[in-house]
């Protein structure tokens, strides 16, 4: 695990490194609940009206703040972290610069509390019993199915995926040098997941270039997972230094 910006507790470096909860069936159940929502809600959008789009926005912050309501403090400034980086990035590279587009050109009510249940997810997968005994053999094969994706998307597919080669170098980097191989190992899981089952239902689709024209874009990109990792990069580093600060705020107060 690398070096972060503030002293933390025992317990909130349990959660950096995935370890902070107990290694029983919670973990896989939050994540399968998690996917299961997020699956319905895009399978539900893919033909649905923008009032119904709207209304799965607000059921889905109800679902996230359900979820964070068993969670740690850290896990939860952790998730807000992602959640606003992401709505900042969503809302640059969608209908800013149409790198990806949605049906409504728009940035659908649900992306945002979307990218927290990823983030939890992600983070439930990582700490399950099953990813923290295997993490060598995970990282290996997250390694392997990523890399043979990439290099086919760069050489084989019929659209081609500079992009995704990219991202899944990023990944590379955060699997050997970021502060949480097992939270990245869920992300490729679940992020892989999500942009296939969202471009299949046409929910979203990816530009074939990105705004320079110079970059080719599969649809999804292959190693959307590593760009997804910068997200929780940030959230890994970011949250606890700044909840060290809140309590010393609220301390202070009392």
């Amino acid at each position: 695990m690398g070096p972060v910006s503030a002293p933390m507790s025992a317990a909130q470096t349990g959660v950096l490194s995935g370890t902070g909860h107990p290694p029983g069936a919670s973990g896989p159940a939050v994540a399968a609940a998690a996917l299961a929502w997020i699956t319905l809600v895009l399978w539900l959008d893919a033909d649905g009206s923008l009032w119904l789009q709207r209304g799965l926005g607000l059921a889905t912050w109800g679902v996230l703040l359900v979820v964070l309501g068993s969670e740690q403090p850290l896990v939860r400034l952790q998730t807000a972290v992602v959640v606003v980086i992401a709505t900042a990035v969503e809302y640059t590279f969608s209908p800013l610069l149409e790198v990806y587009v949605y049906r409504f050109d728009n940035v659908p009510a649900y992306v945002s509390p979307g990218h927290g249940l990823v983030y939890v997810a992600a983070l439930a997968l990582g700490r399950s019993s099953a990813v923290r005994a295997h993490l060598r053999l995970c990282s290996g094969v997250v390694l392997a199915v990523g890399g043979v994706w990439a290099v086919y998307g760069v050489t084989l597919a019929e659209r081609s995926d500079v992009l995704g080669l990219f991202w899944f170098c990023c990944l590379a980097g955060f699997l050997r040098w970021g502060p949480s191989r097992p939270l990245y190992v869920g992300a490729f899981l679940v992020v892989s997941y999500l942009e296939i089952v969202g471009t299949a239902l046409g929910t979203w689709q990816w530009q074939p270039r990105d705004p320079t024209g110079l970059v080719t874009i599969g649809n999804p990109p292959s190693g959307a997972a590593g760009g997804y990792g910068w997200f929780d990069l940030y959230a890994l580093l970011l949250a606890p230094p700044l909840l060290a600060r809140w309590q010393r705020l609220t301390a202070g107060r009392v």
